[in-house]
């Protein structure tokens, strides 16, 4: 059996080219456990900026489901979701990081200096890395420390 990883980049992998002809950029790709069920998870967005709707997700899973049971890549069973990674998306990987610079993030630590578990602000590329930039200064993300990331795009709703 595939490990979790693995079946994230193989899926990943197979549905990417699939999607991006539809208009659809993949987000990310998460194989969770919640309860006795397993979901693999599709988030996707539309390469072009239009908003994400309930059809844009049906067509893209109608699209991507044939392909993943022909490859097969997960042993067992599972429910397959395609979805918007919505209002405050975690940012999980580098390039979510370079598309959401100069916005509003939200962050949680697992360790700190001081009692600022959860900080919000702008996030920014500094010289040592990226950071988030608040009122009392600039706070530098370093990997391992953080228990999340996430876009703060619902500030004005």
């Amino acid at each position: 059996m595939a490990t979790k990883g693995n079946t994230v980049k193989q899926v990943e992998e197979l549905v990417t080219p699939v999607l991006q002809q539809l208009g659809f950029s993949v987000w990310d790709v998460r194989f969770e456990k919640e309860g006795p069920n397993w979901y693999l998870r599709v988030l996707i967005d539309r390469a072009d900026g239009e908003v994400m709707d309930t059809d844009a997700c049906e067509k893209a899973s109608r699209a991507i489901d044939p392909i993943i049971d022909e490859a097969d890549p997960i042993d067992q069973s599972y429910f397959l979701e395609v979805g918007s990674p919505g209002l405050g998306r975690r940012l999980t990987r580098p390039e979510h990081y370079t598309a959401c610079e100069g916005q509003q993030v939200s962050a949680r630590f697992i360790h700190t200096k001081d009692d600022t578990r959860e900080i919000s602000g702008t996030l920014l590329r500094g010289e040592e890395g990226w950071c988030i930039r608040t009122e009392t200064g600039d706070r530098l993300l370093q990997e391992g420390n953080l228990a999340f990331i996430k876009l703060d795009d619902d500030l004005d709703l």
